[in-house]
């Protein structure tokens, strides 16, 4: 009896470990927050921690004039880059970059450091800085909790911003867009499947919605078609063929795209094709 009175106790040892070891989720006040952006095939991202004003003196009181911050609560800021940018014409490699600020009244400083994982701004190091960009600030209506936020200026420029209280202050970032894309696509190409139509027929087709690298556009059309004939392959070579000036090529290419897109396409896909070759076949009649 008193054997199994002891196997008892130890049998029920790894439940009581068990719930000793058991933790709570502890709520934030300043919750965790991120923004993340994408252009081209570029993206951006902002991972932060959002305090309240609650009421409280932010500039100058709860956060000082003229030390560093952490732009944020808890962990520094910390703003990610897939790809290099340009920040005020300032080279930035792709990478994590602690994000600080020194405010002031008029003017403020916004930091790229190289550390980017460290607890607020208790381990900052100057030297390690990456970038410093004097910014001025903007009067804003009240924003409770800091927020940031990543904007499309354009095709190749984001801008990163700040708000908190009644002020705002950003920066712009520009990407090269399409010369990381140019990169990328060339990389898969010479990766690519000589029998897979798919690859191919994007390249040609991206050189075709941008207007370049005609001669490129072709080599890379025809060995989509190669790999495989399709009404999609066999519309894009009659597109750089009208691009060319060949209307008289490119109405023979649609005709055959078109005989496939009958066989397997949507409806709304031929009656786009059937218009086209009628526009074509008007431009190359002769003038009378």
């Amino acid at each position: 009896m008193h054997y199994l009175k002891s196997f008892s106790v130890f049998a029920l040892l790894p439940a009581a470990l068990a719930a000793q070891d058991a933790q709570l989720k502890v709520i934030q006040p300043s919750p965790a927050a991120s923004v993340t952006q994408e252009l081209g095939i570029s993206t951006f991202r902002v991972d932060y921690h959002r305090p309240s004003v609650k009421g409280r003196a932010i500039w100058g009181g709860l956060v000082p004039f003229g030390q560093v911050w952490r732009a944020g609560a808890n962990e520094a800021t910390l703003l990610t880059l897939s790809d290099p940018v340009k920040i005020s014409g300032h080279a930035v490699p792709a990478g994590s970059y602690a994000l600080f600020a020194i405010p002031g009244k008029e003017q403020w400083t916004l930091v790229l450091n190289s550390q980017g994982k460290q607890w607020g701004a208790y381990n900052y190091k100057a030297d390690q800085d990456v970038l410093r960009l004097e910014v001025k600030p903007s009067a804003i209506p009240h924003q409770e909790y800091l927020k940031f936020d990543l904007q499309v200026e354009s095709p190749e420029r984001v801008r990163l911003e700040l708000a908190w209280e009644k002020l705002t202050v950003g920066f712009n970032m520009d990407v090269d867009s399409k010369g990381i894309y140019w990169k990328y696509l060339e990389d898969s190409l010479a990766k690519a499947s000589a029998t897979s139509w798919q690859p191919w027929y994007q390249a040609a087709r991206y050189c075709l919605e941008q207007g370049i690298e005609p001669v490129k556009a072709m080599t890379w059309i025809d060995a989509s078609i190669k790999a495989e004939e399709n009404s999609r392959n066999l519309e894009c070579k009659a597109r750089l063929l009208d691009k060319a000036g060949k209307t008289t090529e490119a109405i023979a290419m649609l005709d055959r795209a078109l005989t496939l897109g009958r066989e397997k396409s949507p409806k709304e896909y031929v009656v786009g094709l059937e218009k086209t070759r009628e526009e074509w076949t008007a431009k190359a009649a002769p003038k009378k």
